[in-house]
């Protein structure tokens, strides 16, 4: 599922149309709780062609969710947490192709850094002799991190350009989200399980570590929407590369994974990679005038008497603080 961290309130048209600002779930209270259906049948059902746009992308974000359990069956977890940083690259292109977004000299290198990383891991992992579980299969891992990068980026961007264009609520986007995702995971699983689940019950196979990973993807997605709204991009790139170290440290302890130097080169590359892409616009341009060639030291004097030029201000056009990575979505 994607979080969202901002979005405009929503406005219905229409008779016994309701304020989507006295409707947020902070503002709502018992006592309109009708008007709250109310407008939910309107926006969702009467505006029915509004809501079936949020069918793309989430089908896209429930192909995706199978895909990653795919991948990290058939790769090691850290081998996955690295490889799965490639979501970063398919959505930059995205957002240049269908948003028209422009990137820098030092977003580009850093993608070129990252897409170098991955490929080192993965070139690592297709030469490791060391002992492999029979039931996994690199190949098959790869080809499904890759597509769950792709349709990672597709549907983030896609999604992004919904709430730009309209003016529905993230709140009730996420709604819609939720409603065409859980309806086509169940269409999902009668068409490939639904035998097993009429004979043996829907929560069968439900153990106690099912109920964890369960709960821990919920509570990521909310997390995920805090990160968006009350943190940058720089915390979530340190995040990110605690999470590749994460992932690594409990490979080791609790399936033997080997770290080699050329693993440790590929992951160390997508962690710098990760941070440079996180910078803001003003930190990334002191970087590379500090890292060009300098011919020299300034010989421009100021005439005596005449006032020093004026100086552009840090926040002009807001370039300073500009995060390379959007903040209007985020997705898992």
């Amino acid at each position: 599922m994607a979080a969202v961290g901002s979005g405009g309130s929503t406005a219905t048209a229409g008779p016994g149309a309701v304020s989507a600002g006295a409707l947020e779930p902070g503002a709502t209270t018992a006592g309109n709780v009708k008007h709250l259906v109310l407008f939910l049948h309107e926006a969702v059902l009467v505006q029915y062609m509004d809501t079936l746009k949020l069918a793309v992308p989430s089908l896209i974000y429930t192909l995706q969710n199978n895909l990653q359990y795919v991948a990290i069956s058939n790769l090691p977890a850290a081998t996955f947490q690295v490889t799965y940083q490639l979501k970063i690259l398919t959505t930059a292109l995205f957002s240049v192709l269908m948003l028209n977004r422009s990137l820098s000299r030092l977003q580009w290198a850093s993608l070129l850094l990252l897409f170098t990383g991955v490929a080192i891991v993965q070139a690592q992992q297709a030469g490791s002799g060391g002992p492999r579980p029979l039931d996994q299969n690199p190949g098959v891992g790869l080809a499904a991190v890759v597509a769950s990068c792709l349709s990672s980026g597709f549907a983030g961007v896609y999604f992004e350009k919904i709430l730009k264009g309209s003016s529905g609520s993230v709140w009730l986007r996420n709604l819609q989200l939720g409603l065409f995702g859980t309806a086509l995971g169940l269409v999902g699983l009668w068409w490939t399980e639904g035998t097993a689940v009429a004979r043996r019950g829907f929560f069968f196979g439900y153990t106690p570590a099912v109920w964890g990973v369960v709960l821990n993807q919920a509570f990521g997605g909310l997390l995920v929407a805090v990160v968006v709204k009350y943190a940058d991009n720089i915390l979530k790139g340190f995040a990110t590369s605690l999470s590749i170290v994460l992932s690594t440290v409990a490979s080791i302890r609790l399936f033997g994974f080997h770290v080699d130097p050329l693993f440790a080169l590929g992951a160390g590359l997508v962690i710098g990679a990760v941070y440079l892409y996180s910078l803001p616009r003003g930190a990334a341009k002191a970087i590379a005038s500090a890292s060009a060639p300098t011919s020299g030291p300034c010989t421009h004097q100021q005439p005596p008497g005449q006032p020093p030029p004026p100086q552009l201000s840090s926040h002009h056009g807001d370039l300073s603080t500009e995060p390379f990575l959007p903040k209007s979505v985020l997705v898992k």
